[in-house]
């Protein structure tokens, strides 16, 4: 993998704490890994933008998407669902990356399509290396689809 080069991955981060998306931006930029990172704040909005519906209607397809469980308007789950209904959504693979550690959420969001569950941890220095081991599986290891043209 010597002369591999990673690609960079559009991420949309969907999150409303603004201490976890100040923290997960930062642990991205610390990864040294290019991804280019989107941030919404609740599940209307992610869809708006996986949409490309009004202030998003230049936005660029996401090739991954990070959820949040415990969101307003929309929790993580009403958004899998849309994401996973939608024909020109349903490829982008969502992770569920939220403070939660229960069985059920697990469960659900498998059910609902999710392709991976990360819980993120409280301490600093630990979700910088799960950012890190994140971004370096899906950057050198995984390969997501591309991106779909607008609807």
């Amino acid at each position: 993998m010597d002369d591999f080069h990673p690609q960079p991955i559009e991420i949309l981060l969907v999150d409303d704490n603004e201490d976890d998306v100040v923290l997960l931006a930062e642990s991205f930029k610390d990864s040294r890994f290019l991804n280019l990172l989107h941030v919404v704040h609740d599940g209307a909005e992610a869809l708006a933008y996986l949409r490309r519906e009004g202030q998003y209607k230049s936005a660029r397809a996401p090739g991954l998407i990070l959820l949040d469980i415990n969101m307003p308007k929309m929790n993580g789950f009403e958004v899998l669902q849309c994401i996973k209904a939608d024909p020109h959504l349903r490829t982008i693979p969502v992770v569920m990356l939220t403070t939660s550690t229960r069985d059920e959420d697990v469960a659900r969001s498998y059910d609902g399509g999710a392709c991976s569950f990360v819980s993120k941890p409280v301490n600093l220095e630990k979700l910088k290396e799960v950012i890190k081991q994140f971004a370096l599986y899906w950057t050198l290891v995984s390969i997501v689809p591309p991106p779909r043209p607008p609807n």
